[in-house]
């Protein structure tokens, strides 16, 4: 192999590689890529189309159809396995393209010195020893050593969930000295040299981890594999008795081995594979309507059928856009209002609006907020954009708000920003003096401050005065506030160092939480879902959003602590709501294990390296589109492409949705297969002739049952669905009443069906055998408006409120006549012309199936109005 997934550090030096060494190490090492080759192969995707039980059952039925000479049946059964797997195929490659444009579009570039010469590469063909320049809003391309580093801060939220920049030099210990691949310079410049890439880096290590996890099928195909084995073993069993029961009381061996193959194809469900698939494909093109792209067309059911969501916080609960929201200047408290970087909010004093000019004392704060920082606004279209560090855009943005002007000249003297010194300084000309501006961390701004802006005007800062200070930051800090402290002094040269400071006051910022995200959570928790924020943010921010978001809290526990505790303990904390803060990849894996092994269906959202592998791990994966990393998308079954965790709640909607019509239209088709096997059934035992022809069968199951069906699929969700419970993950498809209500409708419908064929037999066994079938296909047609809902009558949810129900139903009439009265057709299915009086049993017989229904439902509804799942 090429790569080397354990290189050695490269020593930290100025020298550059020339453009030999940069090849040759390439050879050695591998191009810098992490993520991309997990992008599942085409053949891959094909073959996964014919692995279900149910399709591998058709193909042995058109196999077992095709050596016993029945070219017919085997070409429509293996015509339906082919539209399936086209169909399945389709969506799920157009999903898997989808993504690797995205990647293409957002492939990064990097500036490195090769020959002595600045040039600019792609981020694949960097190497081990290359020196890198970086400069605010640069993405780092590989793991790398600090050489030489001005004001520079790199905002990790990717790789640790810390929504926080860090600050890094060349002096520090703990990684201060490193930066990472994908992550993100938000201030300063730095030279940089390349220690580790592609899987040998940090970000590598994790996608590492996302591969080891296995592929997890999902709940949908779980039931659909298990509802396939029932049906497979029972029409074996039942096609074999047939045909031995037949064989001993005397009938021909041909006739009764074809009699039991007809009994295997009228109990198979042939269209249920393409009715599902297809219901699916028509799902997850609603979803990317709705900015929702669905890789995997099981896995929208799988979201509806969730009990717990896991979610990370910064950039899927939050903005990831810090916003100042409280100040507190010269004693008084303001607050600010609006949030991300767009300009047109207001500040506020005691509710009242206040802006540049009418408070010195916000001036002189508001002159520091905009003078000392290297932050820019620009508006692209409607939205703001930022450039620089977010602490500085925050402020930045609150004095605009403020109507602050903007300086005109550039400063005169920087001190910059260092992790020891942890705050900075600008000197600019205001009027006719010098000033200098600073800002940085509370304790040390009032360690470089003699005196404070007052109520009544400069005092000197006493110890005193210097406690009250401390304890407002303090409550700033409790509100999961990042407080900033801002201050300025008169200087007479523009090298006077930052002391004997005026401190002015305090301003506190957080990420916020996205606007949609609250109604979101609520909706979700009425739902029955938990909700779990599982972070790798302090735990007073974590909490803060949590308060923010009226997300349920017990118990907040960090990383840490987690690690000290056992599975056993770790899942009984786990019955109340609980808070992870300061957590690692692995952390986010073992709690998804958890809930899993509690029986829970797990969903996972997150958008960074870090949440790779609890994607994979979940029962669903939900990545975020335009900040998400590629190794997050591909560890995901779900990508919302506008990062807008509100989509989630219509993609639970959605999937509760489909699995909701899934069950409606199997417990039609089974019904609709019931009928017909209840008649063939009770024909042999009576002696008499085929009541339906194996093509007549195919032709009931695949055409007019799989259209009908399908627009069962497509009925509309109602409010309800998003105020039941999750379904227990071990219920099935089926259940007991599910199972009365096939039985009672194929009873009937087998018994009318035998009714016509007895009754019509003096006019030949071809007449009759005709109108046994026509019926069975009207029975079956009518009795789709009962499984529109298995609590509420047709008139209460609208006869019209499905009109492509009414589309297929008169189609499938339609088609039907044509079958009876075109030769063409008629040859196919040997079907002969019917006369009124066929007709009017036919209709007669099918009253029932719409009445009935209707008088019980209404009967139900009168007597107690339950609150059902539709």
């Amino acid at each position: 192999m090429r790569s080397e997934p354990h290189q050695k550090p490269a020593p930290t030096r100025s020298e550059n590689l020339t453009s030999a060494e940069a090849r040759a190490r390439l050879e050695t090492y591998g191009p810098n890529i992490v993520g991309e080759t997990r992008i599942t192969p085409i053949w891959k995707i094909l073959l996964r189309q014919f692995t279900g039980f149910l399709v591998l059952l058709l193909i042995g039925a058109s196999l077992v159809a095709l050596l016993l000479g029945e070219t017919v049946d085997a070409v429509a059964i293996g015509l339906v396995v082919l539209l399936n797997g086209g169909l399945g195929f389709m969506q799920e490659w157009k999903a898997e393209t989808s993504l690797a444009a995205l990647r293409d579009m957002l492939r990064p570039r990097a500036k490195v010195i090769r020959d002595d010469v600045p040039v600019l590469i792609d981020s694949r063909d960097i190497v081990p020893g290359d020196l890198v320049l970086l400069e605010a809003g640069d993405q780092v391309p590989a793991d790398a050593g600090i050489a030489s580093a001005i004001g520079l801060r790199v905002d990790e939220s990717v790789l640790t969930g810390e929504s926080v920049p860090v600050s890094k030099d060349t002096d520090g210990v703990d990684q201060r000295d490193q930066v990472m691949m994908g992550t993100n310079v938000t201030a300063g410049r730095a030279e940089v040299v390349v220690s580790a890439t592609g899987p040998a880096t940090a970000f590598g290590k994790i996608a590492t981890l996302t591969g080891s996890v296995e592929e997890r099928g999902t709940n949908l195909s779980r039931q659909l594999g298990r509802l396939g084995g029932q049906l497979g073993f029972a029409a074996l069993l039942l096609g074999l008795a047939i045909a031995l029961t037949g064989v001993a009381v005397g009938r021909d061996l041909m006739e009764m081995v074809m009699t039991g193959i007809s009994m295997a194809v009228a109990i198979i469900p042939e269209g249920l594979p393409a009715v599902v698939t297809i219901s699916l494909a028509l799902g997850a093109g609603a979803m990317a309507r709705r900015k929702a792209l669905v890789r995997r067309l099981q896995a929208i059911e799988t979201l509806g059928a969730a009990s717990v969501i896991c979610t990370d916080k910064t950039g899927t609960l939050t903005e990831n856009k810090m916003t100042a929201s409280a100040l507190w200047i010269a004693g008084k408290s303001y607050k600010a209002v609006g949030t991300g970087y767009d300009p047109a909010g207001r500040i506020l004093l005691e509710d009242d609006p206040v802006r540049y000019g009418s408070n010195p004392d916000l001036d002189d704060a508001l002159d520091v907020m905009v003078g000392c920082s290297h932050a820019s606004l620009r508006r692209d279209g409607a939205n703001w954009q930022m450039v620089g560090d977010p602490t500085e855009g925050a402020l930045l943005t609150l004095a605009y708000k403020g109507w602050s002007p903007v300086p005109e000249d550039a400063p005169l003297a920087e001190i910059p920003f260092s992790s020891e010194r942890k705050r900075m300084g600008m000197v600019r000309r205001k009027g006719d003096d010098l000033v200098l501006l600073a800002k940085g961390a509370p304790e040390q701004i009032m360690d470089a401050s003699t005196t404070w802006r007052s109520p009544d005007g400069q005092v000197p800062l006493d110890a005193a005065t210097r406690q009250d200070i401390e304890q407002i930051y303090a409550d700033m800090a409790d509100r999961g506030l990042r407080v900033i402290a801002l201050a300025q002094h008169k200087v007479s040269a523009a090298d006077a160092p930052d002391e004997d400071l005026e401190f002015l006051g305090l301003v506190g910022m957080i990420d916020p939480p996205r606007p949609e995200v609250r109604d979101a959570i609520r909706t979700c928790i009425q739902a029955g879902m938990s909700i779990m924020m599982i972070t790798g943010d302090g735990p007073l921010t974590a909490r803060a959003i949590a308060e923010d978001l009226s997300l349920p809290v017990e118990k907040l526990m960090t990383g840490a602590e987690l690690e000290k505790i056992d599975d056993d303990a770790l899942g009984a904390l786990l019955s109340a709501p609980v808070l992870f803060a300061r957590t690692a990849p692995e952390h986010k894996m073992r709690l998804v294990r958890i809930l899993q092994a509690q029986g829970h269906i797990v969903a996972m959202t997150g958008d960074g390296v870090n949440d790779a592998p609890a994607l994979k791990q979940a029962d669903i994966g939900v990545a975020m589109g335009i900040r998400g990393t590629d190794v997050a998308k591909g560890a995901s079954d779900l990508v919302l492409l506008d990062d807008n965790f509100a989509t989630l709640k219509g993609a639970i909607r959605e999937g509760r949705r489909q699995f909701a019509n899934i069950q409606r239209f199997v417990r039609y088709l089974l019904s609709s297969n019931a009928g017909e096997v209840v008649a063939i059934l009770i024909n042999l035992m009576l002696g008499g002739p085929l009541i339906y022809l194996p093509t007549q069968i195919l032709w009931m199951n695949l055409v007019t049952d799989g259209v009908t069906a399908l627009t069962l699929g497509l009925e509309p969700g109602t409010p309800e669905q998003m105020t039941a419970p999750p379904r227990r993950p071990d219920a099935g498809i089926l259940d007991r009443w599910a199972l009365a209500m096939i039985l009672a409708f194929g009873t009937y419908t087998g018994f009318a069906s035998l009714y016509l064929f007895y009754t019509f037999q003096p006019a030949g066994v071809d007449v009759a055998r005709t109108a046994a079938f026509t019926g069975m296909i009207l029975f079956e047609k009518t009795s789709v408006f009962a499984f529109r809902s298995f609590s509420l009558p047709c008139w209460r949810l609208g006869w019209g409120s499905n009109p492509k129900l009414l589309v297929a139903f008169a189609a499938m009439i339609s088609l039907q006549l044509l079958v009876v009265y075109w030769t063409p057709l008629q040859q196919l299915l040997h079907a002969a012309p019917l006369g009124w009086k066929h007709w009017a049993a036919i209709i007669l017989l099918s009253l029932p199936l719409i009445i009935v229904p209707e008088i019980i439902k209404t009967m139900r509804l009168k007597r107690d109005r339950p609150t059902h799942s539709h």
